[in-house]
């Protein structure tokens, strides 16, 4: 964001052009201020956030959070789920009841309606928000089905009280094939992982936003950060777990290094990958999209000229033979999880947002992974929608990297994947709470600063974006790690 204007994430996959022209603030601010408030949605999360200062994080306390065993797991289904797919995680749901130990806090929650709210839903299985209730809705949900079904939304607001994942695939067959790599990652006698974390992050000349996540993002996690003013230095992310580390950075940051990371190789895959990259954007009508959308944006392209195949990597270019299987990977990058059917940052108020895809879909990339034929990812984490500079630093603070280190730590050290971004989801949950306390200030007729309204929006549509794409349960087997 400049003085006058916000630049909005996204690279034209056609163009190489900005998806969005640039914003003025003060009409971005006008826009806002005539928008409703969403009083209860604030209320409701407001409530949520009580619970974080509580270790427990609503949960009984003798219940640890970190622990699937002890906190419970369930999937849920929208009701008219295929009984095909039903069936193809039936393994899964018997193996988290094997090892749980517990049937009680073991559940299948098939009964998602269409127009179902959180408090709704949570309502009908006897749970008020605030206060989780392993035996009637466990801490750990896996949410199964298209995003036109069960809405990205209902995943995020759900997540904020509870550890969330999703999966959606075309066929029961991909299914299958998730749940058959997780059972296998978990009961074999050896991982096929490395203790190792790789990073990538291509960094363009002149393009602030891919110079910003190189310097400010993943050059301070990989490295670490030296003490600044009062503030103490921070170690590499990856040594304060006992990990190796290796770094793609800037030049090196190619198309072939990225998949060289999954070829076949002498010694074993690393466990953890986390890249920071533009993810290309197609429009809704061009035939692409589904297929391309999200698609990392390597170093080989040229910033801002017309993209070709050979400047990203996709779902197409992951081959058949490569090692994947028991990774976790990170991607942050615009659409890199998912795409919403509609805008969430350009429209007008009073008006509905403009359509950017024919329908709500997982990104293909992901998905590759999560069902490779050799083994699949256990868990991705990525972004719905666009990725913003306000996760890695913000106007008044300056950079706030907390909830990424804290995310690969936990992952790193053996922590469920689900409980690792909770900081990401807090922060979604209190700056919706900020932003409804501004417009309402607004609407009292206060002064709230154009540029203050603006960032305050941006940054909790950024924040709400991220999400697991996987079992949230799933965790690296660090003591078996070499």
């Amino acid at each position: 964001m400049s003085a006058d204007c916000i630049v909005v994430n996204g690279i034209d996959a056609v163009t190489g052009q900005y998806l969005v022209p640039p914003i003025e603030i003060a009409e971005l601010a006008s826009r806002l201020r005539a928008a409703p408030v969403d009083g209860a949605l604030a209320a409701r999360l407001s409530a949520s956030l009580q619970n974080e200062a509580d270790p427990h994080l609503g949960l009984p306390f003798t219940v640890r959070p970190e622990v699937v065993a002890e906190a419970g797991w369930g999937i849920l289904f929208h009701k008219d789920e295929a009984q095909d797919v039903r069936d193809a995680l039936k393994p899964l749901v018997d193996h988290r009841c094997a090892r749980i130990k517990n049937d009680a806090i073991v559940k299948q929650l098939q009964d998602f309606r269409p127009g179902d709210d959180v408090p709704g839903f949570l309502a009908r299985h006897g749970v008020g928000q605030g206060s989780v209730v392993p035996t009637k809705v466990p801490y750990y949900l896996l949410i199964v089905g298209a995003p036109g079904r069960i809405p990205f939304e209902f995943g995020h607001q759900l997540d904020v009280e509870y550890c969330v994942g999703r999966l959606h695939f075309d066929t029961a067959a991909e299914y299958s094939a998730y749940v058959k790599s997780v059972i296998s990652y978990e009961t074999a006698a050896t991982v096929p992982n490395a203790r190792e974390a790789v990073f990538w992050s291509p960094r363009h000349a002149l393009d602030a936003a891919t110079q910003l996540s190189a310097d400010q993002l993943v050059k301070p996690l990989v490295d670490g950060a030296p003490a600044a003013g009062t503030e103490p230095p921070e170690a590499p992310v990856a040594s304060v777990a006992g990990f190796r580390s290796r770094k793609f950075w800037g030049g090196e940051a190619k198309k072939q290094a990225l998949r060289d990371v999954f070829t076949p190789g002498p010694g074993a895959q690393p466990a953890f990958l986390f890249t920071a990259s533009h993810g290309v954007g197609f429009k809704k009508d061009d035939p692409r999209q589904r297929d391309l959308q999200g698609a990392l944006l390597c170093q080989d392209w040229a910033p801002f000229k017309p993209i070709e195949a050979a400047h990203y990597l996709a779902a197409g270019d992951i081959p058949d033979d490569a090692r994947v299987h028991g990774l976790v990977s990170f991607n942050f990058a615009c659409y890199g999880a998912g795409t919403p059917m509609r805008d969430q940052f350009v429209h007008k108020a009073g008006e509905a947002p403009p359509d950017i895809a024919l329908a709500p879909f997982m990104a293909r990339l992901p998905q590759r992974l999560l069902t490779h034929p050799n083994g699949g990812a256990l868990a991705c984490i990525g972004h719905v929608e666009r990725a913003w500079a306000y996760s890695i630093t913000t106007a008044r603070a300056g950079a706030q990297l907390l909830p990424f280190r804290n995310c690969i730590g936990r992952i790193l050290a053996g922590q469920p994947v689900g409980f690792a971004v909770k900081d990401f989801n807090d922060r979604y949950a209190s700056l919706t709470v900020t932003l409804a306390g501004l417009l309402q200030q607004a609407g009292f007729g206060v002064k709230v600063p154009d540029a203050v309204l603006a960032s305050r929006w941006i940054e909790r549509n950024d924040a709400e974006g991220y999400v697991v794409l996987g079992d949230p349960a799933v965790s690296l087997r660090v003591n078996d790690l070499v």
